[in-house]
């Protein structure tokens, strides 16, 4: 990331750096909130804007993908060099990586292609309840089965 910043003209700060660095080593798909906090502690003035700032760039960069939002909040992702499925729990929020080596992320982007459109990125999101959310509805149908008998 820092050497695509440096050949595209912008400044190499600590900051910028620092989110780098969570954004490239993180599975949990941080928010810029949560990359905030993290870094916080070390930069205790840097300011949130500054992240949404660097977040920003880096998305129009193309080293960072913008997730969307999910429940309340923007999820980013900055391990994109590899191909695979985000598994996005549609209660509680939870975004997991899934590996996507058996993909064929080119055939996508072929058909893509050949209906004209340019391609930046391919992105594959299956959407559905994650194992906890699962045991978790189980457990609550249970529960009102118990109640209504």
């Amino acid at each position: 990331m820092i050497q695509v910043l440096r050949e595209a003209g912008h400044r190499i700060t600590p900051q910028r750096t620092a989110i780098a660095k969570v954004l490239s080593s993180s599975t949990t798909h941080p928010s810029v909130e949560a990359i905030y906090e993290e870094l916080y502690p070390r930069f205790p003035s840097m300011s949130l804007a500054t992240v949404y700032k660097t977040v920003a760039l880096f998305c129009d960069l193309g080293l960072v993908l913008d997730l969307g939002t999910l429940g309340d909040e923007r999820r980013y992702d900055g391990r994109i060099t590899t191909p695979h499925l985000h598994l996005l729990c549609e209660r509680c929020g939870a975004i997991e990586d899934c590996d996507g080596t058996h993909l064929e992320t080119d055939s996508m982007q072929r058909a893509a292609e050949e209906a004209g459109f340019r391609v930046r990125a391919v992105r594959c999101d299956v959407i559905g309840l994650c194992q906890a959310c699962q045991a978790y509805v189980a457990n609550e149908a249970e529960t009102i089965k118990e109640v209504i008998e």
